[in-house]
């Protein structure tokens, strides 16, 4: 089973996380998340759930029972994702704040987010950040220049309305399936089917 992380950091748009990590319960990754402290306050303003970050319920967060997500605390640097002999597939930082797209940018790595970050491009895995920030600062773009030149993705929470999506489900599971593309995962909702024909979302391909 291929080895996922993903870090949710604080910056507005939540669900793009959320979803992701449902998607990828349910084709069977082993998934490794860590969030940072701003992260949880960000859930509760978005999501309406109180969550703790020293006993993260994992599976109240992504309204699932059964889960084979490992959760590691953010200030845990000594965790096995804080290592590049731990083999992953990539690392999604989704959503990313801009506190945590600069600070790897610019080599900080004083938690474990930032850690595995820098690990992830050193090893020359793929790193995707989702940044959900506007507008954009001069020095944000010079983060993201720097980042992109390191071979990071840099693929912005910006939906795209040329398959008419009709709900904020739409919306959202085409920036999930856009970093899941890019990291050689199918996601059906978001599968083209051929130019201007788009499926939607349906129970029954989120757990195909």
């Amino acid at each position: 089973m291929e080895n996922i992380i993903v870090a949710i950091t604080g910056a507005s748009g939540i669900v793009y996380g959320q979803r992701l990590l449902q998607v990828l319960n349910d084709k069977s990754y082993s998934i490794h998340l860590s969030i940072s402290e701003p992260a949880v306050k960000v859930i509760e303003r978005e999501s309406n759930l109180c969550l703790n970050l020293n006993d993260f319920d994992v599976g109240k967060f992504i309204d699932r029972k059964n889960h084979c997500i490992t959760y590691h605390h953010v200030s845990d640097i000594a965790a096995s994702i804080s290592s590049g002999s731990f083999k992953t597939k990539a690392m999604i930082i989704a959503p990313c704040s801009m506190n945590t797209l600069c600070s790897i940018a610019n080599g900080v790595a004083s938690n474990l987010i930032q850690r595995a970050a820098s690990v992830t491009l050193k090893e020359g895995r793929k790193l995707v950040v989702v940044p959900r920030e506007t507008p954009l600062t001069s020095i944000h773009l010079e983060g993201m220049l720097k980042l992109s030149r390191a071979q990071a993705c840099i693929l912005p929470a910006m939906p795209g309305y040329y398959y008419h999506p009709k709900t904020i489900d739409d919306q959202v599971d085409f920036i999930v399936g856009k970093i899941l593309d890019y990291i050689g995962i199918e996601y059906l909702p978001y599968t083209k089917k051929r130019y201007g024909e788009w499926g939607y979302l349906d129970s029954e391909l989120m757990i195909t």
